[in-house]
């Protein structure tokens, strides 16, 4: 039987809004994480776990926009669709990126003179690519050092070639059967670990693989199984319990209560904002801020790096570390708005019209032939 949601063609305002939220919670998670390094201490030690509901959100919007079209649109068609919606903001990103590593007046010259010319650039073309460089000094062992949050959109790639060529052709049984199998590959993964802060460094890549099947089939099951929960909760409420996630208290080896959050709270909000509606100014303000999440997440890791090497270097007071990254944190939205505004959005726009119009012309030719 049809699923309802496809009738109906809605767009989930709520969801754009928790999506922007927890753009939002990254940024700050990133900023604590050299204001307070200690994650037991952080104010928002769970902040980034908002990569998992990212994930979650991925699975039910990629089944909603594609489940009963994706097969008649073709593999290429789709891969297209999906390299126009994340590859632009790779590009900035990495461009940015590259700026802010070779012109950090904190970073120290000692890491950019280590890295050398060969590193820098190699680092840069695997960045455009989408392929992991770990070697560049100074930025952590990150597998992507121009743009570290990249990791999780490489895992994006991945899953949506999983999509394009097997998910989009099974039953929901056998999509049940993967979503378990999924749960147990990232519980013995948290548990291994004693949490699941992982795949963003070459030590533990593969935990990556792990925390996107598993969020993605859970969010895929949300919409395949009509699992939306009609509610009258407001917009404002569902993000209050989104924080309490990110805010909730951090303990060494708490991989228990992560996993309860990604397993069973972040589907729940899920179903919860996919059945909610927003109205006037709350519905407009969801919007901006899904529309800002894919901007401000692609391009703010270039000024924390930069915050943070400050922070290293200069030890600043209590009040200084603060009122700088406030700055940072309002800079960065601005600088997502730019992109998105005047870079992104139109960007996509013109290569979706190009895609358009050639696929016009070639079936213009298969009629004329």
């Amino acid at each position: 039987m049809e699923n309802n949601l496809l009738k109906t063609k809605q767009h989930f305002e709520v969801l754009d809004g928790l999506r922007g939220l927890a753009a939002l919670s990254i940024v700050v998670f990133h900023l604590y994480e050299f204001m307070t390094p200690d994650y037991t201490k952080s104010p928002i030690g769970h902040g980034y776990l908002a990569v998992d509901f990212f994930f979650c959100l991925s699975g039910f919007v990629i089944g909603y926009a594609y489940d009963e079209r994706a097969l008649k649109l073709g593999l290429k068609t789709f891969f297209v669709n999906r390299l126009i919606r994340l590859h632009p903001m790779v590009i900035w990103g990495s461009v940015i990126g590259l700026l802010g590593y070779v012109l950090d007046p904190y970073i120290g010259v000692g890491s950019v003179t280590e890295a050398g010319t060969v590193k820098i650039i190699a680092a840069f073309l695997c960045s455009l690519l989408m392929l992991p460089f770990p070697w560049l000094p100074g930025r952590g062992g990150g597998l992507f050092p121009y743009n570290t949050p990249a990791w999780s959109l490489l895992m994006e790639y991945v899953i949506n070639i999983v999509y394009g060529l097997l998910l989009v052709r099974i039953g929901r049984r056998w999509l049940l059967g993967l979503l378990v199998l999924s749960a147990v590959w990232i519980a013995a993964v948290a548990r291994h670990r004693g949490w699941i802060i992982t795949g963003w460094d070459a030590p533990t890549f593969l935990d990556g693989f792990a925390r996107v099947t598993f969020s993605f089939l859970a969010g895929l099951t949300v919409f395949r199984f009509n699992l939306v929960i009609k509610n009258r909760l407001h917009c404002l409420l569902l993000g209050v319990l989104l924080m309490g996630v990110f805010v909730s208290p951090h303990m060494l080896n708490d991989w228990i209560a992560e996993m309860i959050m990604v397993m069973f709270v972040f589907p729940l909000l899920l179903s919860l904002g996919a059945g909610a509606t927003v109205s006037g100014w709350w519905r407009n303000c969801c919007v901006i801020t899904g529309r800002l999440s894919y901007p401000l997440y692609m391009t703010h890791i270039w000024a924390v790096w930069l915050f943070g090497n400050y922070v290293m270097k200069t030890k600043p007071g209590m009040n200084e570390m603060y009122l700088t990254a406030g700055i940072v944190f309002a800079g960065s939205l601005l600088m997502a708005y730019v992109a998105m505004r005047f870079y992104d959005e139109p960007v996509r726009r013109w290569l979706t019209d190009k895609v358009a119009g050639r696929a016009s012309k070639q079936d213009m030719q298969k009629v004329l032939s």
